[in-house]
Parts: C-alpha cells; structure tokens; sequence
C-alpha cells in the first residue's frame, strides 16, 4: 500500500514518500497536459533540437602559429590571434582555427563574427591548449556592443552598496556580460537596457493564437516568411500593471509581479527563437512548443533574428590569476566565453580557472554547452549561466569553485535545460528572476552541509525586486541528487528550502545518502521524495527518446 505524508506550510511541503512498486512518476503519466500537473517537454533543448550530436568539424584548418601565435614563450599573443581571426574571416565555407598547444597569453577580445566557425585548441588537460588572461577586461577598450548597458548603469546609478562593508561602487559592466573570447553579429543589439534604443517594430507576421505547449499558430500580414526560417517570436504587455499576459504568465499564482513586468511595454516579455516549419494560409507551424498560449492582446509577432550557425569553441582551457573579489556586481571582468546570437552552435571540453564568470550566454538558442569544469581559489559571480536565452542544453559541467550563482536560469531564460551537472561546493541551484520559465534541471547532483538546525538553502531566486518573482511556472527539478558531507551524524530528515516566490514548480525525484524534507513555495508539484528515479533519470532524455521514437 503506497504512503504518502504531506505537511502543508503555507505552499506544499512533503516528507517521505513510500511508494512501493510505482515504476515512474505520475507527472510523465497519459494526464500531465492538465493544467494541474503539467509538464513542459524539454526535448527540444541543444544543438539541432537534440536531433544530432554536435560534430567533428571538417573544413580548411587555419593553424594560428602561422600568424605568429607562439605558446610557453611568455609573449603576449593577442595581436598575433587577432590576426589570425582575421584570415579566417576571408575564407569561405567551413573554417578551424587550430591553437597549439602549451600557454598563450591573450589581453585583448577575441570576437567571433561568422558563422561555420571552430576556435579549436589541442584538449583541455594539462597537455592541452591553455588561454591564460593576465589581465582583467576593465583595462581593455570599452567595448562598442556594452555601450548601451554603460549607459544604462550610469543613468540610473547602479551600484553595489554595503554599508557593513564599506562598499559604494558602481556596477562593471562585466558583472553579467562580456567575454574573452565572444560571439556576435556585429552592430547587433543584444539585449535591451533603454527604451529610447528600441527598434521600430518591423514584423514578418501578426500572430493572434496558439496553445500552450502545442505547435500551431493563427498569423495575418505575412510578409516573406518561407519555410526554415529561424525567427523570434515576441508577446508583448500593453497594457499596463493588470495586464492579461502577467496573469496568463504566472497562472494565477499568488505572487507579486514586479514593475519591469509593464514599465517597458516596447519590451517583449515573453520571446522564443523558432523554426517555420510549414506554412499553410493562416497557419504556421513551428518547430518547437509554445510556451504561454497567444492572445490577440498580447500584439505577438514574429521578427527577423539574425544570428550565427555552426559555432564551435572547444578542446582549451582558460586560467585567470587569483585576484582579490570586492564585492557582488564590481567584478573586473575575467570572463572566459560570452555568447550571443548563435543557433545550432556548440562549446565543449572546456576548463575555466579562477573566472569571474565562465560562461555568459544572451540571445541565444539550441547551443550544447557540454564536459565543463570550472575550479579554482577565487569566488565567481556565475559558472555556465543561461540568461535571455531559449532551449540550451548545459550537460555535464562540473563546478569545484565557489560561485554566488552555480546553476542559474536567468532573465527570459526559457526551456533550458542543465544536465548531468555536479556541484562540489555550497551548491545553489538559481532561478534569476525575469519572467524565466520552463526551465529543467535535470539529473543534477549536489554535495551539501547542513547547519545545525539540518537544514539547507538549496533552492535559490536572485534577482532584483522590480524583476520578481524568481521564475514563472512549471519550472521543473528532476532526479536531484543530495550528497550530505556527514549522512551518519544526522537524526532527522534534512530540510532543503530556500524558495518562497517560485509557483507551480515540478520537483520529482529528491533522494541522495540521507532523509530529505522540501519546502518550496507556492503551490509546487512534488512526488517521489526520498526514491531515485531508477527507470527514468533523466527527464530531458527520456522525452528526447519519446519524441525521436
């Protein structure tokens, strides 16, 4: 006979489960379209939707010693890769610009502006490729793409105020953005800060319905869509502070929206990069799922995106020095890899030492970011994190560094998934704010030490207040696995808690080498505590197998 003990505390909060002889949980059951238990399909996520593993890169191989690139001789190589760059920029077709291998010393930007492009070093061991930065970003050239996010910081003086700590500094505009090595469409806006630099609204398409989590949608005014078009589909609030796309967002939920939800009614609040896939009279069908049903109030509409294909950044790795960390938004700007504007791209093998942040990503989509390793002595603002950004897949990233954010789905964040990842160290699983929705983790293992109460703050939402709550519905945790440092010395189930503002989210699967409690609110969905999910570990790869099958 199945037990099941349910504590109620102002959210759903449920003790151990003994479900005796239930194979999968009941989310992934016939029903789970309802409403009540429904269930995002993240399938879609990663390179080519899932569909293909991410290449071996064939092309003309430029190798960057013939540019002058010289490693373990203690010169700096930034003019000489520069150089390089730029010769690949002159061939056409599919290019690899092969690092050798040993230390190169890098202190300038090295932007990555075509697509079929592979920034290939020689492995990410200690035989390997090694891009060593001895200098923070903060001495480079201010960027021409942070232009509008220095702007932004200036006019409404953001800083970092820590009265306990005598800190009262201004926000760098490394805190979240920037990278040493960094795609982009050049002249490229990607990301809005300032009203006044919106574009003027040029739609290929009026769209006026579809369903959630379905693939049809109602358009009017099609203006030279073809099928295999990758574009972005925007909903928009209009309509102010009781807008209907802020109560269709967030379900009902009983939470509170902050301003950024209305203030900025040019600003999409809900956006997905899609592929047209038939076109029939008023009805366009798109790769991917929907995920908020369309309204005609929302003004929706599909918009052209421009973007790179067929990028690779793989087989290196980055080392920063282990300089001192001020303080939370202040960071100088060791950033590894900044990515914008790709689709169908890829970094793997990738190691990442003593980074302010690892890897940064905004206004991208279908990118496999995969076998990361971030580590180091210094403290990190983020690791591998997903903001502004739609189905990406982040598999295997082990992170053995501090970092304020491990894990984090941020701002617009949307059907992304992280899988197979570890956390060694104070781990937080992070949901940023900003209207981000649908987001997996999945299959995410996790080393904790519980305080003295055996209690632990494993679920995080960051983000400022005009942006709250930390993330829409259906936000879903599969096969969490809880590894306490001392499992012999604890008497009571450990409570996992942390999040007060995350409605309708989907925990299934908490289990690890001891008893566990979790309280998550409002209104989440929880099932299979304290019981691995044997037959199905992985959520994204058994929907992925479903889907392809």
């Amino acid at each position: 006979m199945n037990r099941q003990t349910i504590i109620i505390c102002c959210s759903i909060f449920i003790s151990s489960i003994n479900l005796i002889g239930q194979e999968i949980p009941k989310i992934i059951g016939s029903q789970q379209k309802l409403v009540t238990n429904y269930l995002p399909d993240f399938s879609y996520a990663g390179y080519h939707f899932g569909e293909s593993k991410i290449p071996e890169s064939q092309g003309k191989i430029v190798n960057a010693t013939d540019y002058g690139v010289k490693a373990n001789d203690g010169l700096d190589d930034s003019k000489a890769l520069l150089k390089a760059i730029k010769a690949c920029n002159e061939i056409e077709g599919n290019v690899v610009l092969q690092l050798p291998a040993g230390r190169i010393i890098l202190s300038d930007i090295l932007y990555i502006e075509r697509s079929n492009f592979v920034l290939r070093g020689a492995g990410s061991g200690e035989t390997g490729t090694e891009i060593y930065c001895p200098r923070p970003m903060m001495y480079f050239k201010d960027p021409e793409s942070l232009a509008e996010l220095r702007e932004y910081l200036n006019t409404f003086d953001k800083r970092q105020r820590e009265p306990e700590n005598n800190v009262d500094l201004p926000f760098s505009q490394y805190a979240w953005s920037g990278g040493i090595i960094w795609t982009q469409v050049p002249k490229e806006r990607v990301k809005s800060y300032l009203d006044k630099y919106e574009p003027k609204s040029n739609p290929l398409a009026k769209v006026s319905s579809g369903t959630m989590g379905e693939h049809i949608i109602t358009v009017s005014d099609i203006k030279g869509l073809k099928v295999g078009d990758i574009v972005e589909l925007q909903l928009f609030n209009k309509d102010g502070e009781n807008g209907e796309i802020i109560k269709d967002l967030y379900k009902g939920a009983n939470v509170k929206p902050g301003s950024h939800h209305w203030k900025f009614p040019m600003l999409p609040i809900v956006r997905q990069q899609v592929e047209i896939i038939k076109i029939a009279g008023t009805k366009i069908t798109i790769k991917t799922p929907l995920t908020i049903s369309i309204k005609p109030s929302y003004q929706a509409q599909l918009v052209e995106w421009k973007h790179l294909n067929e990028v690779g950044i793989e087989h290196l790795r980055f080392t920063f020095p282990d300089i001192p960390r001020i303080a939370h938004h202040v960071e100088p700007g060791n950033n590894a890899i900044f990515l914008t504007r790709l689709f169908n791209s890829w970094v793997k093998d990738v190691t990442i030492t003593n980074a302010d942040s690892g890897i940064l990503a905004e206004e991208i989509a279908n990118v496999t970011i995969q076998d990361i390793v971030t580590n180091g002595d210094h403290m990190a603002h983020y690791t591998v994190t997903l903001g502004g950004v739609h189905n990406v897949l982040v598999k295997n990233l082990k992170i053995y560094n501090k970092a304020v954010h491990p894990l984090s789905f941020n701002t617009f964040a949307t059907k992304n998934v992280y899988q197979d990842c570890e956390i060694f160290v104070d781990p937080l699983l992070d949901q940023h704010s900003g209207a981000n929705h649908q987001n997996l983790f999945d299959n995410i293992t996790v080393h904790i030490t519980p305080d003295k109460n055996s209690s632990y703050a494993l679920f995080g939402g960051g983000g400022a207040d005009y942006w709250k709550p930390s993330h829409a519905p259906y936000s879903t945790f599969w096969n969490l696995n809880i590894l306490v440092s001392n499992p012999d010395k604890i008497s009571k189930p450990v409570l996992l808690y942390g999040m007060k503002d995350g409605p309708f989210a989907r925990i299934i699967g908490v289990n690890g080498n001891c008893k566990f409690d979790v309280k998550y609110e409002p209104d989440a969905y929880i099932e299979f505590l304290n019981i691995p999910i044997d037959k199905v570990p992985s959520l994204y790869d058994y929907q992925l197998k479903k889907r392809l099958k």
